[in-house]
C-alpha cells in the first residue's frame, strides 16, 4: 500500500523482484507517466489501483505481463491518450474504471477481449462522438448493465447524449475537420504528440489549446515550443527525462505554479522563456543546476518574491528579464553570481527605494547593464526616478516617510519573502481567527497571516472567487465563512492548496451551478454549506474529489434535477439536505428515489414539485415506474453548461469572439474574463457592458466601425493593461476617455482618422509605455506640441506616427521632429472641442481659424465638420444603459437604463423596494436587480397574495367533525349537531329541557338525550308502567344478530353491534379486520362498473398493502405505498396513469378514502379533503366488468400477473 504519498515517478523494474505481489495501491500520488513493461514480472498481480493521480497517457505496453489482473482502477487522472492495444493482455479483467479523465477517443475494439468484465466506468470524459467512436455505442448496447452514463461531449448536436443510445449513422465524420480526432495517439519513445509538429529535433506545440505539458515527448528533442497555450502549472520533473533540451519556450500561458525540480538535470539548457504568465513566486532551487543557461525571460508575470540565491547556479547567464512584475525589493547579492550578465531588465516593477535597495543603485552604477530604465515607485521624493542615477545617500529608511505602495499595506517586506503577514486592513485578528466580516469587501484580501485557522469573510460584497493561490500559504486554515456575499462564480482552482480546510460556508450567495473544479484542493473538506443559492442542476461532476465530505447542504436552491451518480464520489456522506427545492420527478430523477431508499443518509425527506400528481410527495415514497417522461419530451441529463457564448471560444479566462460579424456584445461572457478579443466585427461604439467586466486586462476592438469614444467607455477597468482600438473610424476622442486606466501599458489607436488629441488625455494613464498612433492624419500644429513632448519623455511612441499637415510638416515623424516645429501660423485646422449643445456638453468637430494675433473664432465648416455629433456620441449612459438620440429634447438624448439603475444617465442604483407589491404585511427584501417578498406566517405566493388555508390539517381549529370554512377574516366553524362554541369544542347539554317521566334520570348524549328509567318503567321517556307477567320483553322481540347484546332504553330495545357490524339488528357487515397476509374480499357482478363511488375507512400502521384491485389486461388498483394512497388506472389507453395522496394514512388512526370513478376519470379524496383528479385521454375504453373486484388483497396468481405488468407495486395484502 503506497497510496496518499507524493510519488511522482516510478522507474521501470521497480516491482520486478516482487513476483508474488497480488495487490498494489498507488492511488492519490503525483504520478504523471506510466513506464512501459512496469509490471512485466507481476503475473500474480490481481488488483491495481492507480486512481487520483496525474497520469496523462496509457502506453501500449503499460500492463504487458500482468496477465492475472482482475481489477484495474484508472479513474480521476488526466488521461487523454490510450494507445492501441493498451489493454490487450488483460483478458481476465472484471473491473475497469476510466471515468473522470480527459479521454476524447478510444481505439477500436479496445475492450472486446474482456468477457468477464462486470464493472466498467467511462463517464465524465470528453468523448468526441464521430465515426471513430461508433464501435463503442454497439459495444455498450450489448452490455446494458455496465458503462452507465457514458456521454458525448462533442460534436454540439450530440453533446450530453448517452453513447449507447446514439444510432450508427449519427456517428459521422465530415472529413478534414475531424482529422485531429481521427489520429490515434502514439507514445513510443521519440514519437511526436498528435496535436504538435516535429522536425529537426524541434517539437512545435504553439497555440494548440493545451492545458498541460504533453507526456512522453521525444527524448531526442533539443527545443520545445509550448507558447500561446493554456498551461497552468509545470509539474515535478516535467522536463527531466529530456536531457538534450537546449531551449524551452512556455511564454503566454496561464502558469501559476512551477515545481522546484521542474527543470532538474537539464545541463544543456541555454534558453528558458517564461514571460507572459501568472507566476507569483520562484520556488527555492528552481533554476539549480542550469549551468549552461544564457537567456532567462521572466517578464510580464506577477512575481513578488525573488530569493537572494535564486540565480546562484547561472554563472553563464547573459540576459535576465524581470521586467513588468510586482517586485518591491531585492536582497543584497541577488545578482552577484551572474558573472557573464550583459543585459538586465528591471523596469515596470513597484520598487521601494529605501535603505534596503541602496546596494542595487551601487550595483547598477558599477555595472551599467540595466537597459529598461528601472525606476522607484516609493517614497514620493524618489518616485519615477531611475534607480541607477540616484545617489546612494538618497536611499534611507526613516520613520517620517511612507515606504509602501497603495494597496500593499499588509506586506511585511523581508529579503527572504517568507515572513508572516500582519492583519489585513480593517480586519481583526486574534487567536488564529481573522475576522473580516461586514466590511463591504469585493475580494479576498491579498495577504492573510500564515497562522490563520478560521477566516470569516461573511456579509461582504464578494462576487467572484479568483484562483490567486492565496490558500497555498495558509497551511493551518480549518474553516472559511463566505456566507451572505454575492458570489456568482468560483474560478477553477480557487481553493487550491486548502487541503486542511474542513468547513466551507457559502450560504446565501448567487451560485447558479457547481462543478468539481470550483472545489479542487479541498481534499479534507467535511462540511459544505450551499444553502440559499440559485443552483438549478447537479451533475455527476459537481462534487468529484470531495471524498471526505460528511455534511452537504443544498437547502433552498432551484434544483429541479440531479444527474445519476452525482453523489457517488462523496464516499463519507452521512447528511444530505435537499429540502425546499422544486424537484421535477420525471424519468431523469427515478434513480434518486431508489438511491435515497437504499442509502442510510439523513436527507430530511425532499419532495416533488412537478408533475402535479406527485406534488409534495417525498421522493423516496414515489414508485420507480411513476418517475416518467412524456413521450418526445425526454430531457437530457444535467450536464455542466460551458461558460462561453456560442459565438466565441474560451480558454480559462481568455475569450475570443473575433470575426463573427457581431454588432453587440454576446451574452454569457464569463464575469472573470481577463482577455477579450472582439476584433473584426461590426461594432459602431464601445459596448457599454464592458464596464461590468472589472477583471479585464486586455481588450481588442480593432477592425470595427467605431467612430467615437465617450467619457465612460472604459469605466471600472482599473486592471486593463492593453487596449487595442486600431483600424476603426475614430476622429474625436474626449479628454476623459481614458480616465481611471492607471494600469494601461499599451494603447493602440493606429489606423484611424484622428487629426488631433486634447492635451491631458493621458493624465490618468500613468503606466502607459507604448502608444501606437501611426496611420492617422495627424495635424501637427501648436495643438499637438504637447503630444510631441510627451512621447519623447519615455519613447512611448516607436517612431511610426507621421504628420499629415500642415504642408510644412507633412511626412515628419512625431517622435523625432523638434517640439518647436509644432506651430500655429494662421490657418484653418481641424480640431475636436467640447461645446454646449442645448445645455448639454457634446463632442463636436470644428474648423478653427488661427490668425497670428487675434482671438480664436469658431466656424463649423468643411467635409468633416458640417454636422454636429448626436447627444449619444459621448456614450453618456452608464452601467450598460442604452442611449437614444432625442433631437428636440434639452439633453439631446435619453437613457434606457437596465434593471437596477435609474436617473438621466443611469448612474443611480434604483431601490427595487420603492414601489413593491408585497401584500398582507409582507416585507420587501431588495436584491441586485429585483426584490422578493418575505411573507408572514402561513402566507404564500410571489407577493404574499395567497392567504393561508385556515382549514388545512395543521391550522383547522374546528373540532368534533364540524365543517371548516376558510374566509378572508379567518376560519369559521359550522358545528355538527350537538356541539357549540367558536371552534365547536363544547357539547351542548340537551338535558336542560328533557321530558323524562316517572323520576327517570336524564343522560346527555351528542345531539340528544336518553332517559334512565326507575325499576319497572320503560319506554323512551319512561312513560310506560311495569308490564305484567308473561308478556315478552323488548329485547326478546328485537332479534339482534351476529352475537350483538341487547339493552332496553325506555320503550325501545337497542342492539349493541360488535365491531365490523351495523344496522338496526347488526345484520350488516361494515368493516373487516385483515389479520392474515393472504386475506381478501371478492365482489362479483359489478353493476355499472367502472362508474362507482367507493368509500373505505382504513386503519393501519403498515406502509404498504393492497386496498382494491380490479382488472386483467386493463386495471384499476388502489394501494398503500410508503404510507401514501396510490391509484393506478389503465382503461386501455397505455401508458397507465397514477396519482398519489399528499397525506400518509399509516398512523394507526381511521382515515376515509373516497374513490369516485366515471369511465376514464378518477377522483381521489382523503378524509374529505380536496380531490385529486386523473383523466385518461384517448380512445374510450372501459374496464372489464366481469373481472372480480378484490378488496384488501387478491389470489396469488392474480397478484403475480398484476405485479409483473407494473399494475401493482405491492405483493402483500392489506394488514389492518
Amino acid at each position: 500500500q503506497l497510496m496518499e504519498n507524493q510519488i511522482s515517478m516510478v522507474e521501470r523494474g521497480a516491482f520486478d523482484d516482487m513476483k508474488e505481489l497480488e495487490r498494489l495501491r498507488l492511488n492519490r500520488n503525483q504520478l504523471h507517466t506510466l513506464p512501459e513493461l512496469l509490471f512485466q514480472n507481476n503475473q500474480a498481480l490481481s488488483r491495481l489501483d492507480l486512481s487520483e493521480n496525474f497520469i496523462q497517457a496509457i502506453p501500449r505496453k503499460a500492463f504487458r505481463g500482468a496477465t492475472g489482473l482482475k481489477n484495474l482502477q484508472l479513474d480521476k487522472n488526466q488521461i487523454s491518450c490510450i494507445e492501441d492495444g493498451a489493454f490487450r493482455a488483460l483478458r481476465g479483467l472484471e473491473v475497469l474504471t476510466l471515468n473522470n479523465n480527459n479521454i476524447t477517443s478510444i481505439p477500436v475494439s479496445s475492450f472486446n477481449h474482456m468477457p468477464k468484465l462486470r464493472t466498467f466506468r467511462l463517464h465524465s470524459n470528453h468523448l468526441f462522438c464521430d465515426c471513430h467512436l461508433a464501435w463503442l455505442s454497439q459495444w455498450l448496447r450489448q452490455r446494458p448493465t455496465i458503462g452507465l452514463f457514458t456521454q458525448c461531449t462533442a460534436p454540439a448536436q450530440l453533446r450530453g447524449l448517452n453513447v449507447a443510445e446514439i444510432q450508427k449513422n449519427e456517428f459521422s465524420c465530415s472529413g478534414q475537420t475531424d482529422s485531429a480526432h481521427a489520429q490515434l495517439c502514439s507514445l513510443s519513445s521519440g514519437s511526436c504528440p498528435a496535436m504538435c509538429t516535429c522536425s529537426n529535433s524541434i517539437v512545435d506545440c504553439r497555440g494548440k489549446g493545451l492545458t498541460a505539458i504533453p507526456a512522453n515527448l521525444p527524448e531526442t528533442m533539443t527545443e520545445i515550443r509550448l507558447e500561446l497555450n493554456g498551461i497552468k502549472s509545470i509539474p515535478p520533473g516535467a522536463f527531466s527525462p529530456y536531457k538534450k533540451l537546449r531551449r524551452i519556450d512556455l511564454s503566454n500561458n496561464q502558469i501559476l505554479e512551477i515545481a522546484p525540480d521542474a527543470f532538474q538535470g537539464l545541463r544543456s539548457l541555454n534558453s528558458l522563456v517564461l514571460y507572459g504568465n501568472k507566476i507569483t513566486d520562484l520556488p527555492k532551487g528552481v533554476f539549480g543546476g542550469l549551468f549552461a543557461l544564457q537567456l532567462l525571460l521572466l517578464n510580464a508575470n506577477k512575481i513578488n518574491c525573488v530569493r537572494a540565491d535564486a540565480f546562484q547556479d547561472l554563472q553563464n547567464l547573459s540576459l535576465l528579464s524581470l521586467y513588468d512584475n510586482k517586485i518591491q525589493s531585492l536582497a543584497k547579492g541577488t545578482f552577484t553570481s551572474l558573472r557573464a550578465i550583459q543585459t538586465l531588465h528591471l523596469a515596470q516593477n513597484p520598487f521601494i527605494c529605501d535603505c534596503n535597495l541602496k546596494w542595487l543603485a551601487d550595483f547598477l552604477r558599477a555595472n551599467p547593464i540595466e537597459t529598461s530604465g528601472a525606476r522607484c515607485a516609493s517614497p514620493r521624493r524618489l518616485a519615477n526616478k531611475r534607480i541607477g542615477q540616484i545617489k546612494s545617500k538618497k536611499f534611507r529608511c526613516s520613520a517620517k516617510e511612507q515606504y509602501f505602495i497603495p494597496g500593499t499595506e499588509d506586506y511585511q517586506l523581508n529579503s527572504e519573502c517568507n515572513s508572516d503577514v500582519i492583519c489585513p486592513p480593517k480586519c481583526r485578528c486574534e487567536s488564529g481567527v481573522v475576522e473580516c466580516s461586514n466590511l463591504k469587501l469585493t475580494k479576498i484580501p491579498d495577504r492573510i497571516p500564515q497562522s490563520t485557522a478560521e477566516l470569516r469573510l461573511n456579509n461582504n460584497e464578494i462576487s467572484i472567487l479568483e484562483a490567486t493561490g492565496i490558500f497555498k500559504k495558509l497551511p493551518h486554515l480549518k474553516k472559511i465563512n463566505l456566507s451572505n456575499n454575492k458570489v456568482s462564480e468560483i474560478e477553477d482552482g480557487a481553493f487550491e492548496g486548502a487541503s486542511s480546510v474542513n468547513e466551507l460556508h457559502l450560504t446565501v450567495n448567487q451560485l447558479e451551478s457547481v462543478r468539481s473544479g470550483m472545489f479542487r484542493g479541498l481534499d479534507g473538506l467535511r462540511t459544505l454549506m450551499l444553502r440559499n443559492n440559485r443552483i438549478s442542476c447537479i451533475h455527476n461532476d459537481s462534487f468529484t474529489g470531495l471524498r471526505n465530505v460528511r455534511l452537504l447542504s443544498l437547502y433552498d436552491n432551484q434544483i429541479s434535477t440531479i444527474a445519476p451518480g452525482a453523489f457517488d464520489t462523496l464516499q463519507s456522506l452521512s447528511t444530505l439536505n435537499l429540502l425546499a427545492n422544486p424537484f421535477n420527478c420525471n424519468c431523469q430523477l427515478a434513480w434518486l428515489g431508489d438511491w435515497l431508499r437504499k442509502r442510510k443518509i439523513v436527507t430530511g425527506n425532499p419532495r416533488c414539485q412537478n408533475p402535479d400528481f406527485l406534488r409534495q410527495i417525498p421522493l423516496q415514497d414515489v414508485a420507480f415506474p411513476d418517475f416518467r417522461c412524456e413521450e418526445g419530451k425526454e430531457e437530457t441529463s444535467c450536464i455542466p453548461r460551458p461558460q462561453c457564448p456560442q459565438e466565441c471560444t474560451c480558454l480559462d479566462t481568455v475569450v475570443r469572439c473575433s470575426n463573427k460579424h457581431l454588432k453587440a456584445l454576446p451574452k454569457g461572457i464569463p464575469k472573470n474574463v481577463t482577455e477579450l478579443y472582439l476584433d473584426g466585427n461590426q461594432f459602431t461604439q464601445v459596448p457599454g457592458q464592458l464596464s461590468t467586466f472589472k477583471y479585464l486586462q486586455l481588450v481588442d476592438l480593432s477592425n470595427n466601425k467605431i467612430s467615437s469614444l465617450g467619457n465612460s467607455s472604459f469605466t471600472n477597468m482599473s486592471q486593463l493593461t492593453t487596449l487595442i482600438l486600431s483600424y476603426n473610424s475614430l476622429q474625436c476622442i474626449p479628454p476623459l476617455a481614458f480616465e481611471g486606466l492607471r494600469s494601461l501599458r499599451l494603447l493602440s489607436l493606429h489606423g484611424n482618422d484622428i487629426s488631433s488629441l486634447p492635451e491631458g488625455i493621458f493624465t490618468d494613464v500613468t503606466s502607459l509605455s507604448h502608444l501606437a498612433i501611426g496611420a492617422n492624419p495627424l495635424y501637427c500644429n501648436c495643438n499637438l506640441r504637447w503630444l510631441s513632448s510627451w512621447v519623447k519623455t519615455g519613447y512611448k511612441e516607436p517612431g511610426i506616427a507621421r504628420c499629415a499637415g500642415p504642408p510644412n510638416m507633412e511626412g515628419k515623424l512625431l517622435l523625432t521632429t523638434p517640439a518647436k516645429k509644432f506651430e500655429c501660423q494662421g490657418e484653418w485646422c481641424p480640431r475636436c472641442l467640447s461645446m454646449p449643445s442645448s445645455g448639454h456638453p457634446t463632442e463636436q468637430c470644428f474648423m478653427l481659424w488661427h490668425p497670428p494675433r487675434s482671438h480664436l473664432s469658431i466656424l463649423p465648416q468643411g467635409r468633416d465638420c458640417e454636422v454636429a455629433l448626436s447627444g449619444c456620441s459621448s456614450n453618456p449612459c452608464a452601467n450598460g444603459g442604452t442611449c437614444q438620440h432625442q433631437a428636440r429634447e434639452g439633453a439631446g438624448f435619453r437613457c434606457l437604463c437596465p434593471v437596477g439603475f435609474e436617473g438621466p444617465s443611469c448612474h443611480t442604483t434604483s431601490d427595487p423596494c420603492k414601489e413593491h407589491s408585497c401584500k398582507n404585511g409582507g416585507s420587501c427584501v431588495p436584491s441586485a436587480t429585483n426584490y422578493t417578498c418575505l411573507c408572514p406566517a402561513h402566507y404564500t405566493g410571489e407577493f404574499c397574495e395567497q392567504p393561508p388555508d385556515f382549514c388545512s390539517a395543521e391550522l383547522n381549529p374546528c373540532q368534533h367533525d364540524s365543517t371548516c370554512i376558510s374566509t378572508s377574516q379567518g376560519p369559521r366553524c359550522v358545528c355538527a349537531p350537538g356541539y357549540v362554541g367558536s371552534n365547536c369544542s363544547k357539547d351542548f347539554d340537551d338535558c336542560q329541557d328533557h321530558r323524562c317521566q316517572n323520576n327517570a334520570r336524564c343522560l346527555d348524549e351528542v345531539n340528544g338525550y336518553s332517559c334512565l328509567c326507575t325499576e319497572g318503567y320503560s319506554g323512551q321517556l319512561c312513560e310506560m308502567p311495569p308490564h305484567t307477567a308473561g308478556q315478552p320483553g323488548l329485547c326478546e322481540r328485537a332479534e339482534c344478530q351476529n352475537g350483538a347484546p341487547c339493552v332496553e332504553r325506555g320503550a325501545r330495545a337497542l342492539c349493541q353491534c360488535l365491531p365490523g357490524f351495523g344496522g338496526p339488528k347488526c345484520e350488516k357487515l361494515l368493516s373487516v379486520n385483515f389479520v392474515d397476509r393472504d386475506t381478501y374480499l371478492q365482489f362479483t357482478d359489478l353493476q355499472d362498473w367502472p362508474r362507482a363511488n367507493i368509500t373505505l375507512q382504513v386503519s393501519t400502521a403498515e406502509g404498504n398493502g393492497i386496498l382494491l384491485y380490479n382488472g386483467d389486461s386493463d386495471h384499476m388498483a388502489v394501494e398503500l405505498y410508503q404510507g401514501h394512497v396510490r391509484v393506478s388506472y389503465d382503461p386501455g389507453t397505455h401508458p397507465s396513469s397514477a396519482i398519489y395522496s399528499a397525506e400518509t394514512i399509516n398512523d394507526g388512526q381511521f382515515h376515509t378514502v373516497e374513490l369516485v370513478t366515471f369511465d376514464q376519470m378518477v377522483n381521489l379524496s382523503i378524509d374529505g379533503g380536496s380531490p385529486m383528479t386523473m383523466d385518461n385521454s384517448g380512445k374510450h375504453y372501459t374496464l372489464n366488468s366481469e373481472a372480480p373486484l378484490y378488496v384488501g388483497g387478491m389470489p396469488v396468481d392474480v397478484n403475480s400477473a398484476a405485479f409483473r405488468l407494473w399494475q401493482l407495486l405491492n405483493s402483500t395484502s392489506f394488514h389492518g
